[in-house]
């Protein structure tokens, strides 16, 4: 009986085959990613500034990029479940300017706690009355909220008389405070930034509350075929949009202890400009807070970085509004990508 013979060592190459098809096959699912686009960004335009500036990479200014990112990063959470459900929030940052004055006016008399409670409920309120504009209602999200707008603005500035309060309270300006390690500032109002991010990823990707949150996004009809409440889910996400306003509205005594009524003019805009930028659909049913974060970290290093190049805030307030359509754009050229 011939034996045959025993194969020798496989020199074709062919084992490399696979696992270059599996790198391959994993390069493409990391750019399918939403939030990769958004990071990559964030990365040029930080070399792009370490190149052209000379104090853009210094630690304190870093740090400093950080805690400047805290209040617009806690509204855009805000505006990013709006936006999940194909809404949008045009009055988030008017109606935490609210909650910082009834909060300045009350804490005034002395009575802090009384201060944060009213605040509180202000901004739950007004969130609440924009959830039923747009459910109960049927207003079209801009509309509602456009009009919640021009409301809460000149509301208050009435209630204020256009004056400004100053914050004295320890409790009230915690968020500005922290540990401190040499150049770098860990606030509590960053803290209090990144758990709320984490807390809200995991409502939104581990929870029946959060799928249903996306299938509302996606198709409101079959939602609703599916058994979901989907005016609930709607106004679900409005009030608890209002908390998130309201947080926000904390951090942003703790950064400048003054409530002003003509304060945060811009807030609106960049809360979308973060949720947009990183990566989430205006269509709704795509994105999350990761690409948000990730969002307001490019709106705040593009400021930053633009003030340190000597550029006038007017060509600042271009650059955002061009990074604004080139999301949206290419949001839609990816939408119609599926859809064909």
């Amino acid at each position: 009986m011939i034996s045959s013979p025993k194969s020798g060592p496989d020199l074709s190459g062919g084992g490399d085959a696979p696992r270059a098809e599996s790198w391959r096959q994993a390069v493409t699912n990391a750019v399918a990613q939403p939030v990769t686009g958004p990071l990559l960004a964030l990365v040029v335009i930080m070399a792009v500034f370490s190149l052209t500036t000379t104090t853009f990479l210094n630690v304190g200014n870093l740090s400093l990029i950080f805690q400047q990112s805290v209040v617009i990063g806690t509204l855009a959470l805000g505006q990013t479940l709006v936006i999940l459900v194909a809404g949008i929030d045009l009055a988030c940052a008017a109606i935490m300017v609210l909650a910082t004055v009834v909060i300045g006016s009350v804490a005034m008399q002395g009575n802090v706690a009384l201060a944060f409670g009213l605040g509180a409920l202000a901004c739950l309120a007004v969130a609440a009355l924009n959830g039923i504009a747009v459910t109960r209602f049927r207003l079209p999200p801009f509309i509602a909220t456009l009009g919640m707008l021009t409301i809460v603005t000149a509301g208050a500035r009435l209630y204020t008389n256009s004056r400004s309060y100053p914050i004295s309270s320890d409790w009230l300006m915690l968020m500005g405070s922290g540990p401190s390690y040499g150049l770098i500032t860990f606030s509590y109002g960053s803290m209090l930034w990144i758990a709320l991010t984490l807390a809200l990823s995991y409502a939104l990707t581990q929870t029946a509350w959060g799928t249903h949150v996306y299938a509302v996004g996606n198709s409101p009809g079959a939602a609703r075929l599916n058994g979901i409440y989907v005016n609930r889910v709607i106004f679900s996400v409005y009030t608890l949009a209002g908390l998130f306003y309201f947080l926000a509205a904390w951090q942003a005594l703790g950064r400048t202890p003054i409530a002003d009524p003509s304060g945060y003019q811009a807030a609106n805009l960049d809360s979308i400009t973060a949720v947009v930028i990183g990566g989430s659909s205006l269509f709704g049913g795509r994105g999350g807070v990761a690409g948000t974060f990730i969002g307001t970290l490019i709106v705040t290093v593009l400021k930053n970085g633009l003030t340190q190049a000597g550029i006038d805030s007017l060509y600042q307030q271009i650059g955002t509004g061009i990074l604004v359509i080139l999301a949206v754009g290419w949001d839609q050229y990816f939408r119609s990508g599926r859809q064909s």
